[in-house]
């Protein structure tokens, strides 16, 4: 049956060499692999093995044959990815993904090979290649080691092999490796410099998994960091962090080359640097134009702003004027004539401000402004005036034995000094009359009046500049 498959192929040689050649290499896969062994494909073969037979048949055909051949014999790729999904206590069971290039003529499929640890026999676990990336390897002694590799095959030739770097150990996996990583864990963990890092992580996998930590690849330098390890879960220890334990930590946990991974980014932090060249740039009014340089070193973190403080020379102490300002540069308002104002930032992130803080080389000074020519224009106004009645006295009946009120209201300035009178005599001290004035209202209160107390009464008010009277007159009855 394969030589009617066959002969297509071999077609354009023209020959028929390659045809009984063909019924060994479908054998060879069982054989002791070689390189050659997992060339089980026919297609081949005629181009390496034709050379060593070509003498026999006649002289012509090798000539032609290389030439037609070199495009075809580039082989594919390797198999990626290879790994172990499973295993029981006879099979396990591998995966892989396909190989990069799988040259010109496609792919024919993959031949697995195994061969038992402290052995170098290696044997093909398929008899034909397969197109299925995931190959369960059965009849297998529970304890054995099974090294394990994977070609891919073509008309071309076969690839380099793709193995594993460990061998299997048949054993059964009663419960598959699995981390599980905690939800604050997850995002970036990040401590101070000083502080203490204690990670616990658990996972689960039966038998007892393998437990590897690495930080770029390369094993942890076990000086700085613990790890304890129980059945349950890995515990990460450092005693005191350092800017340089900062990175991506790889865990992976294994058993009989199944495994689950999981990535721990831990930040350490500390205060930054100070800000930069603080310059003072303009002083105007009550204000003052700062600007300044991102710090040189952040701390690890990225920085969320800036406290600008302020400092004025007679009292000698530093207030916050400005804080969380996110710009580098800003404008300090309200600062108090006459005095001088020194000025520093500190930078701050997620650890606090820095330790120390950027000072301005020069001071500002708030001149006064110049209203020397104010205090002569209040002279200018003439604020003198003569007595003026605004409010007139008014005509009054009243009830004997009633205490009865007579008001008017006056303006001047100088106040202007008020007197009473009746019937053109002026009132002095009676007890029977009360003389009052306040904001500029006169009031004459006359207490208990009986009818000879009627009459005209008369307000004079007098200031130097001159003088104004009302009157009014009074009926009791």
């Amino acid at each position: 049956a394969p030589t009617p498959k066959e002969e297509p192929a071999p077609a354009p040689a023209a020959e028929k060499p390659p045809a009984p050649e063909h019924p060994p290499a479908t054998e060879k896969p069982t054989a002791p692999a070689d390189e050659p062994a997992p060339v089980p494909t026919a297609e081949v073969t005629p181009a390496p093995e034709e050379g060593s037979l070509a003498p026999s048949a006649e002289p012509q055909a090798p000539t032609p044959e290389p030439k037609p051949e070199k495009p075809k014999a580039e082989p594919p790729s390797s198999p990626l990815s290879l790994a172990v999904e499973e295993v029981s206590e006879n099979s396990f069971t591998l995966t892989w993904k396909a190989p990069e290039q799988t040259g010109q003529s496609g792919l024919d499929g993959y031949v697995v090979e195994i061969c038992k640890d402290g052995s170098t026999d290696w044997t093909a676990a398929n008899k034909e290649p397969f197109l299925s990336t995931r190959y369960t390897v059965q009849d297998l002694g529970s304890g054995d080691k099974i090294h394990v590799r994977v070609k891919a095959v073509s008309a071309s030739g076969a690839s380099v092999p793709a193995t594993l770097e460990q061998p299997v150990l048949i054993r059964e996996i009663l419960q598959l490796p699995r981390i599980r990583m905690p939800r604050h864990l997850r995002q970036t963990y990040v401590r101070r410099v000083g502080d203490a890092v204690n990670v616990m992580i658990p996972f689960q996998g039966k038998p007892q998994p393998e437990v590897i930590w690495t930080k770029g690849d390369q094993p942890l330098d076990t000086s700085r960091i613990n790890i304890r390890n129980t059945e349950k879960d890995t515990i990460l220890y450092i005693r005191e962090a350092q800017r340089s334990d900062s990175g991506k930590y790889e865990l992976a946990v294994r058993i009989n080359g199944a495994e689950d991974k999981a990535t721990l980014d831990i930040r350490v932090i500390e205060p930054p640097s100070p800000p930069q060249n603080l310059k003072l740039v303009d002083v105007w009014g009550f204000n003052v134009a700062l600007e300044w340089a991102p710090p040189v070193d952040n701390g690890n973190s990225e920085i969320k702003g800036y406290m600008v403080q302020k400092s004025d020379k007679k009292s000698g102490k530093w207030f916050t004027a400005l804080e969380r300002c996110t710009r580098t540069s800003c404008t300090i308002s309200d600062l108090i004539i006459g005095n001088t104002y020194s000025f520093r930032v500190f930078a701050e992130n997620a650890c606090g401000l820095s330790e120390k803080a950027a000072i301005a080389s020069g001071v500002a000074h708030i001149e006064k402004t110049k209203t020397a020519y104010q205090p002569e224009k209040i002279p200018q106004r003439d604020m003198m005036e003569p007595p003026k009645f605004t409010q007139p006295l008014t005509d009054r009946t009243t009830t004997r034995g009633y205490s009865t009120h007579l008001f008017c209201c006056v303006r001047g300035f100088p106040q202007p000094k008020i007197i009473w009178m009746k019937n053109q005599m002026e009132i002095r001290e009676d007890p029977k009359y009360i003389a009052m004035i306040k904001q500029g209202v006169c009031s004459l209160e006359i207490r208990k009046p009986n009818p000879f107390d009627g009459g005209i009464y008369t307000c004079k008010a007098v200031n130097p500049l001159g003088e104004a009277s009302v009157d009014c007159k009074l009926d009791v009855k």
